[in-house]
């Protein structure tokens, strides 16, 4: 895949990700009327009224949401990767090829992590330069050589140059949101099913709410996923090429995607949704033949990148 050019995919996920700030608000409000329709036995005029003044309370809501994950995006991804500062004096090899490739590409440099991990894997992070990092693993940094490493480097750099990992945290906040209402909707099932009943017909009413509740619930999450699975897979091919034209040495990042992919597994990282930032996904469901997971997966295969990155005039 050629790449479009720094400007372009800018502008593009600039615009993906006012989009996916506008579609996930209008799915969520959608999950709500639906519910009030389904709940008022499908009277419009009452589902309506109940709709109009819900909307106040669901924006308000989603915006906390939002600005606390917004905020606090940088600690949780640390939590979740178990990412620690990058000591320059133990580490001058590192900071040296991420200098360099930076002062070539006119950027500030990110902050460096590293991962106290074997296997090979990296991401990066952040929503400004004051939160931009790249995190690597000790796997990948002791086992690679410079132009490999170089080649991942650029990898990651591409990727916040590009505008990727804003668009990123966007949709894994609101894929956040849906995941967590989905929950409690099933949680309530579990409650109502183990609770005491009134009677026989408060029992029944109560019990045909929640079923409406998960199935709206579990369609909305269903969508979520499909429109964060929409901005992901491509990603990694316009960095990959991205990153092939800032080093101008494909053939490093395709070996060192080699390497990645005979031992990507990050033990710390459970969470899918981080998972996704990273160069090659690190969670062991990814890697199970026939799963679920491949149906959906957040990356191209390393071998089609690979073959592309070959192919890199």
């Amino acid at each position: 895949m050629k790449y479009v050019g720094l400007s372009k995919q800018i502008k593009r996920n600039n615009t993906n990700s006012f989009l996916l700030l506008i579609a996930f608000p209008a799915l969520l409000l959608g999950m709500f009327y639906l519910f009030f329709f389904f709940v008022n036995d499908q009277d419009i005029e009452t589902a309506n009224i109940q709709f109009l003044q819900t909307i106040p309370f669901v924006l308000v809501g989603v915006g906390i949401w939002f600005l606390i994950a917004w905020a606090g995006h940088s600690a949780f991804i640390k939590m979740a990767t178990g990412s620690k500062p990058l000591e320059r004096k133990e580490n001058k090899r590192v900071y040296n090829l991420l200098e360099n490739l930076c002062i070539s590409q006119g950027m500030a440099a990110p902050k460096l992590y590293i991962i106290d991990d074997d296997s090979l894997n990296a991401f990066a992070s952040g929503i400004n330069n004051s939160t931009y990092s790249v995190s690597l693993s000790k796997g990948i940094i002791e086992k690679l050589d410079d132009d490999e490493l170089e080649g991942v480097i650029a990898h990651e750099l591409t990727h916040i140059r590009n505008r990727d990992v804003r668009l990123l945290i966007i949709s894994i906040v609101f894929v956040g949101i849906f995941s967590f209402l989905a929950e409690i909707a099933f949680r309530s099932l579990r409650f109502a099913g183990s609770g005491k009943r009134s009677s026989d017909k408060d029992g029944k009413g109560s019990g045909a709410i929640i079923l409406i509740a998960i199935a709206i619930t579990a369609v909305a999450y269903f969508i979520s996923l499909l429109l964060r699975f929409g901005i992901s897979r491509k990603r990694e091919y316009l960095a990959d090429a991205g990153a092939a034209e800032i080093t101008k040495k494909p053939y490093a990042l395709a070996s060192a995607l080699r390497k990645i992919s005979g031992d990507p597994m990050i033990e710390a990282v459970e969470n899918r949704d981080v998972a996704q930032l990273f160069i090659q996904n690190p969670t062991l469901s990814a890697h199970k033949s026939a799963s679920w997971d491949n149906m959906f997966a957040t990356h191209p295969s390393i071998e089609k990148r690979i073959t592309l990155l070959d192919q890199f005039v």
